[in-house]
């Protein structure tokens, strides 16, 4: 059985503590580690994210996922969007940080996986969704990552609103989300607007994709993904035209998976991209 381990990491730039975990199968040999990284609303342990990480350490990864700062999920909490202010103040500059911070963490040997279980040589990265993009611009920064996959990846962070739409966001300086699933009003700040501007170099998908991201790639979507267009996969496949491109028929965003997930297997088009997942990081790593 998988050995499963939680450590707690504290924002450098905001303070904020952060919770992230390791799966893994201790036999003494250096395994190449995969970061799993939430999209937006999600969290580490959403729907069936606990049974993939059990999956890659059934096939030989240490499987790593963290709870991005500024996600809403409280530290010893409820498990679930909680914390609603932090909610509002989280941007994606926070978030590529966030993800360096466990990277970071890992090389310094500050988890609960031991050295000899890793081989950090070897270490993938793959985000769901807006975490998607995420590791697009991670890798298009980190040279220590070696290989990336994104699953129903956005294209751009930017979203194309109508400017009255941006105009009353920056009059007030408060927009709200609703979560379809828990009936939350969830707040965005205006600050994410500001940061993306400011930091547009970093956080430009389609600038990184195309002139620094070097690691091999596979980008995965479901032909009926009702919230990140497939469209958006041929975007990224245009950026990057020898990355290898997964389309999955009948899949939506969540690849068959829901929260709570009461199941002791992964849906089935959920267990076809974990597959087609770990066998492009043992190919590419």
């Amino acid at each position: 059985m998988p050995t499963h381990a939680s450590f707690l990491l504290t924002g450098t730039g905001h303070g904020r503590p952060f919770e992230a975990d390791v799966t893994f199968r201790p036999d003494g040999q250096p395994k190449p580690v995969v970061l799993f990284v939430h999209g937006f609303k999600g969290f580490k342990d959403w729907g069936h994210f606990p049974l993939l990480a059990d999956f890659f350490a059934e096939r030989g990864f240490v499987f790593v996922k963290l709870n991005l700062s500024h996600n809403g999920i409280v530290v010893g909490g409820t498990g679930d969007l909680e914390d609603l202010e932090a909610f509002g103040r989280n941007n994606f500059s926070i978030e590529l940080d966030d993800i360096g911070q466990v990277i970071d963490a890992l090389f310094a040997g500050e988890t609960p996986v031991p050295a000899t279980e890793m081989n950090l040589n070897r270490l993938g990265l793959v985000g769901h969704s807006r975490g998607g993009g995420l590791v697009l611009l991670k890798a298009a920064e980190d040279p220590r990552v070696r290989a990336v996959a994104t699953w129903a990846a956005i294209a751009e962070v930017h979203p194309h609103w109508p400017q009255a739409i941006f105009d009353e966001w920056q009059r007030t300086g408060i927009l709200h989300v609703p979560n379809t699933r828990t009936g939350q009003q969830l707040p965005m700040h205006y600050q994410i607007v500001e940061d993306y501007h400011r930091n547009r170099p970093r956080l430009d998908i389609a600038h990184n994709v195309r002139r620094k991201l070097r690691q091999p790639l596979l980008l995965v979507h479901g032909d009926e993904d009702e919230t990140v267009n497939v469209s958006a996969a041929h975007s990224l496949h245009q950026l990057r035209p020898d990355a290898e491109l997964l389309l999955v028929p009948g899949a939506m965003h969540m690849f068959g998976g829901a929260h709570p997930w009461p199941h002791q297997q992964l849906p089935e088009p959920a267990r076809l991209v974990a597959e087609k997942t770990a066998e492009f990081f043992l190919r590419a790593t």
